[in-house]
């Protein structure tokens, strides 16, 4: 028994229990038991029982009352290795997804296989951008994004040393993520502003996974050109590469990642998906909080296999720039998003959609309605 709480635990408990039996069977019995009649020893013997099944059933209501109950396993994947993960990385390290009874697995898999394994019920949660939310709806899919943790276009598009203007990027090869990813719509949007047209100019676009594998296609010359997260920026020009186009600085509306549920997960998981909401939001008011640098800067030299400071405060900067203090959808950015998806030939059908069928504000509504949102600052 633990002072306090009053919980009993199970070994003290069988404890006393083998204790009784011991002497209920007559092995452990004081002198002036001996001299009591069968019939005394029999009613103290069911008055002891008593007491002892008193004792076990009111300890146990008192454990099971002062216990939590267990954490909720939840999955949870995101879909590039970026910045933008790092408020799902400190709600998992810092405690902020236990404190809310979560017990999280997080998994990277690639933004496009990570919609397509929740549209198959394999994966209840997700970070992908609203592009892959956009591309479930229009096929007759379940999906919404309810958090935004990147509300604008952010990438850089980048060259290779030898390529000195973009129009030498005629007739060569440009890396690109997903099909319809967020990436693959930045380097869209980077060709059409530099004029160029990969139809037209003869761009050979090539489906080349996340930052990681784009990066190394870009140094072995495998291609001429792609689009990589700000945070790689240092890194690339370091090693002699070119920034063609920083979209970040074009301040192009864009819902970017968000975190993604099915609107029947929402709606059958009201409890949880409320506490998850909690967990994020206060994630990223831990990340904007100043006194919390030096914890956030280990979570992204971690996560991002940064191994020189510059790079490390560079990726810091970057992320308390662009990371939302009020973390949700902004329906500007995903009218952005369908318009530009149509626009570029990636999905005819995304104009048909409302920004409100691809993110459901209702979440966001009720943390900032009920002063959660501003408490968790409050301080800091």
């Amino acid at each position: 028994m633990t002072h306090g709480s009053v919980l009993v635990r199970g070994s003290t408990k069988a404890a006393i229990f083998r204790h009784f039996l011991f002497t209920y069977n007559g092995r452990h019995v004081t002198s002036a038991s001996r001299k009591r009649s069968p019939a005394e020893v029999a009613v103290k013997s069911a008055v002891l029982i008593g007491v002892l099944c008193t004792y076990f059933l009111i300890s146990g209501l008192v454990a099971k009352g002062s216990g939590a109950e267990p954490p909720t396993k939840l999955l949870i994947a995101y879909g590039a290795i970026s910045n933008n993960v790092t408020p799902l990385w400190i709600a998992k390290e810092q405690g902020f997804l236990l404190k809310y009874g979560i017990d999280a697995d997080l998994v990277f898999i690639i933004a496009g296989r990570a919609a397509q394994a929740m549209l198959a019920g394999q994966v209840p949660v997700g970070l992908i951008g609203a592009t892959h939310v956009t591309n479930a709806l229009t096929a007759g899919g379940d999906l919404t994004m309810v958090l935004g943790l990147q509300n604008k276009l952010d990438y850089l598009f980048i060259a290779r040393p030898t390529i000195k203007s973009a129009e030498e990027l005629k007739e060569k090869k440009v890396a690109i993520g997903t099909p319809a990813g967020s990436a693959s719509l930045a380097t869209y949007v980077a060709l059409d502003y530099l004029g160029l047209n990969p139809r037209r100019d003869n761009i050979v676009l090539l489906q080349v996974g996340g930052n990681p594998e784009r990066l190394a296609a870009l140094r072995s010359g495998s291609v001429e050109a792609t689009s990589l997260a700000p945070e790689l920026g240092q890194i690339v020009t370091s090693e002699g590469f070119r920034v063609l186009l920083d979209t970040g600085k074009e301040n192009i509306p864009f819902q970017s990642s968000g975190l993604v549920i099915s609107r029947k997960f929402m709606k059958s998981n009201p409890v949880l998906v409320e506490s998850l909401g909690k967990a994020i939001v206060e994630a990223a008011a831990y990340i904007h909080k100043p006194s919390n640098r030096k914890v956030v800067e280990q979570t992204l030299a971690s996560h991002l296999r940064l191994n020189k400071p510059d790079r490390v405060e560079r990726a810091y900067n970057d992320l308390v720039k662009e990371l939302p203090r009020k973390p949700c959808p902004t329906l500007q950015g995903v009218e952005s998003v369908l318009k530009l998806m149509a626009q570029h030939g990636l999905n005819a059908k995304a104009t048909q959609l409302k920004p409100e069928e691809v993110a459901d504000m209702s979440l966001c509504r009720k943390l900032e309605e009920s002063g959660f949102i501003d408490k968790v600052y409050q301080g800091g």
